[in-house]
């Protein structure tokens, strides 16, 4: 390696370390003030906080990266143009793009560590993360507790559509599914208007305490024919407590992990098979519905239950006029019934079809998220290191501005079509890959530019053309 080479390559991995660890600084302290309620008051060791921090860290690096890429090529080439190192280069023959050898082969380097992270690293670091975090929330019910969906906490599956309290302890609409371990389902339904989690200092006892509600218990019938009719008991209480034991839910064990599953979880090969796998069963679904909606409208039995009368048959202008008003009612009545149930079930099944395609919206762009890292990076270093070259100032002033700037936009597209792919507005190659694609040709032009040493914009181009026409127009005038 050239001595120039050298001394480019150890310039940039300076300022390249120092920047990547101060952004991961910042990201991390902001990841624990998002995690901040599921930490606060559990009486975790210092070693579980380490490790869900650890667990989190490379989930940060698809942001962290990227960005140090983009702030470190605008800080270093920046400088080089500041202190006329650029000019001394240029002056011995040495172009921007010669100058910019020994960086490129580290950061071709780079984004392969990118890809092996993201298609590796990545994956088990949210499957550990995840149960984690699932552990960690047994550890206080009342933050296991979640709005809008249905917690484990206890023998107890429990949703509430409102928390409020210091420590969430007052709920509000509550349903409760009660589990019974010599019967697999949910058999038994508390619902409640109103509710309150309290436990006495030192107790091993959690009392939930509803609140003008109903308890919902299905009846297992010895006889056969009345299990058909699901029979079943209901009774309405003012106030009902249930107790809840917190001796096993204080022995929770941190490291115990259970199969849980996202796109995130999932390295390239697990995910192709997976998105082949709900393909298949998508399109089954799409095709098996038509059939499923002509047996449930009763078309292929119509010509089983219909027998015709050889007598007395006439001519009639409405098939609804050889029935007496009481069986024309009786059948408009079961016509708007099918209908209408007909209709239920197509709209549910269009929520289930979007949901299930939104699955595989979201499987396919996590597929494509690996890839796109590694290209971001090279991509992004072709557009901060002719841009710090172009404006000529190093350091963290306006180079930082100016990253942020163009990451952020970088950013929000990825985050705007990702969000439109998953809706079924873009395919999810689109979503995935659109900020980058936008930004190649932008690398491309600011290179071009750099080399060629050109500004950013040319204001003269604009201005020249403007000064020659009105010259000319002053010309004829004293001509005349």
């Amino acid at each position: 390696m050239k001595i120039l080479d050298r001394y480019i390559l150890v310039s940039y991995l300076k300022t390249f370390i120092s920047v990547f660890f101060i952004l991961m600084f910042i990201f991390v302290l902001q990841t624990i003030w998002l995690y901040i309620s599921e930490l606060a008051g559990k009486d975790l060791d210092l070693d579980i906080i380490f490790r869900f921090l650890l667990y989190f860290s490379p989930k940060l690096i698809p942001l962290v990266l990227p960005l140090t890429i983009l702030v470190s090529s605008i800080m270093v080439f920046g400088n080089f143009a500041e202190k006329y190192e650029f000019a001394a280069m240029k002056s011995t023959g040495i172009s921007l793009q010669r100058a910019m050898r020994s960086l490129m082969v580290f950061i071709f380097l780079l984004s392969g560590t990118a890809f092996y992270f993201a298609n590796n690293v990545i994956p088990w670091s949210e499957y550990k993360s995840l149960n984690l975090r699932r552990n960690i929330a047994q550890l206080k019910p009342a933050v296991a507790i979640a709005e809008g969906q249905f917690s484990e906490v206890g023998d107890i599956s429990i949703k509430v559509a409102k928390k409020s309290g210091d420590n969430g302890q007052f709920l509000e609409d509550i349903i409760i599914h009660k589990k019974n371990p010599n019967r697999a389902g949910n058999y038994t339904v508390i619902k409640a208007n109103e509710g309150e989690l309290t436990s006495e200092e030192g107790s091993n006892t959690l009392s939930l305490i509803l609140k003008d509600g109903n308890y919902y218990d299905e009846i297992i019938s010895s006889n056969p024919q009345k299990i058909t009719d699901k029979p079943f008991a209901k009774s309405y209480f003012d106030a009902y407590t249930i107790n809840i034991d917190l001796s096993e839910i204080n022995n929770i064990d941190l490291e115990e992990e259970q199969e849980l599953s996202n796109e995130k979880m999932y390295r390239i090969s697990e995910l192709k098979m997976e998105i082949d796998s709900l393909s298949d069963k998508f399109n089954q679904d799409i095709k098996k519905f038509p059939e499923d909606i002509k047996v449930r409208s009763g078309i292929t039995t119509i010509t089983s239950n219909f027998k015709p009368e050889t007598s007395d048959l006439r001519p009639v202008d409405n098939i609804m006029d050889v029935y007496n008003d009481v069986e024309q009612r009786q059948i408009l009545e079961l016509a708007i019934s099918n209908v209408n149930g007909a209709v239920q079930t197509i709209n549910a099944k269009k929520i289930d079809f979007q949901n299930k395609q939104k699955r595989l919206n979201k499987y396919e762009i996590a597929l494509h998220d690996k890839y796109v890292i590694a290209f971001g990076c090279i991509i992004l270093f072709f557009v901060g290191a002719p841009l710090g070259a172009i404006i000529r100032k190093g350091g963290m002033g306006l180079p930082m501005v100016v990253a942020i700037t163009i990451f952020l936009t970088y950013h929000f597209l990825g985050i705007f079509a990702k969000n439109s792919a998953e809706n079924g507005k873009l395919l999810p190659f689109f979503g995935a890959w659109l900020s980058t694609f936008i930004m190649l040709p932008l690398g491309i032009w600011l290179t071009y530019r750099a080399t060629t040493d050109q500004g950013i914009f040319d204001v003269s181009s604009i201005t020249e053309p403007i000064n020659r026409f009105f010259k000319k127009l002053f010309k004829i005038k004293r001509q005349k």
